[in-house]
This record gives structure tokens, C-alpha cells and sequence, in this order.
């Protein structure tokens, strides 16, 4: 079973700067994919990027794009979310989702292994 452990939230003025930390162990194979969602009240859970293991390649919802970055660092098991830029707008419970597939999605429910959510909160 996939275990992912996030960390890295808070409270950010507009402009500022976040990074994220999801902390994975229990791949069964090389094959997978990381992917961040997120989630405001009432609203369904987005998707905004993503890191497929095949040709570490990455993925970004139009919104973040050129804002945010995501990475990867095989050594400590642990993918990134450098959110730079922060809107208000950017405000939201922020997950980190792994499937054991190198595809990935903007498809929440592909995904079947869901970190705890950290929340992020920009004030403008």
C-alpha cells in the first residue's frame, strides 16, 4: 500500500511563496505518478500538476502554469510543490495523490493512494 505524508502549508501573503513536501513509500513498481489536488469548500477536488516516473516528465493545470513547479528527489522519496506567485484565489486544501501508473491525470479518482491535505491560505 502507497503511504503519502504531506507537509509545507500555511499562511502566505499575495506574492509570496510555498513549498510543498509529499513524502511516498510503498511502490510496488517504478511505474507511477504523484500527482496535487485541491480543494475548496463546495467545490470538487482539481487538479493542478503532476510528475509521471516515465521520462520524469511533469504536468500543469493552466492556472499554475509558470507559478508553480513540480519535482522530484528519488533519494528522499519525496516530490515537491514550489508555489510561487500565491493568489488569494490560490487558497485551498492541497493534496498529494499517487497511483501505481506512469499516466497522469487531472482525474481525481484514478488516483489511489491520498496524502492527508495541507491547507494553504493566501491573504491578499
Amino acid at each position: 500500500e502507497v503511504q503519502l505524508v504531506e507537509s509545507g502549508g500555511g499562511l502566505v501573503q499575495a506574492g509570496g511563496s510555498l513549498r510543498l513536501s509529499c513524502v511516498a513509500s510503498g511502490f510496488t513498481s517504478d511505474d507511477y505518478a504523484i500527482g496535487w489536488f485541491r480543494q475548496v469548500p463546495g467545490k470538487e477536488r482539481e487538479g493542478i500538476s503532476c510528475f509521471s516516473s516515465s521520462g520524469l516528465t511533469t504536468y500543469y493545470e493552466e492556472s499554475v502554469k509558470g507559478r508553480f513547479t513540480i519535482s522530484s528527489d528519488n533519494a528522499k522519496n519525496t516530490v515537491y510543490l514550489q508555489m510561487d506567485s500565491l493568489r488569494p484565489e490560490d487558497t485551498a486544501v492541497y493534496y498529494c495523490a499517487a497511483r501505481q501508473s506512469s499516466f497522469c491525470s487531472w482525474y481525481h479518482a484514478v488516483f489511489s493512494s491520498w496524502g492527508q491535505g495541507t491547507q494553504v491560505t493566501v491573504s491578499s
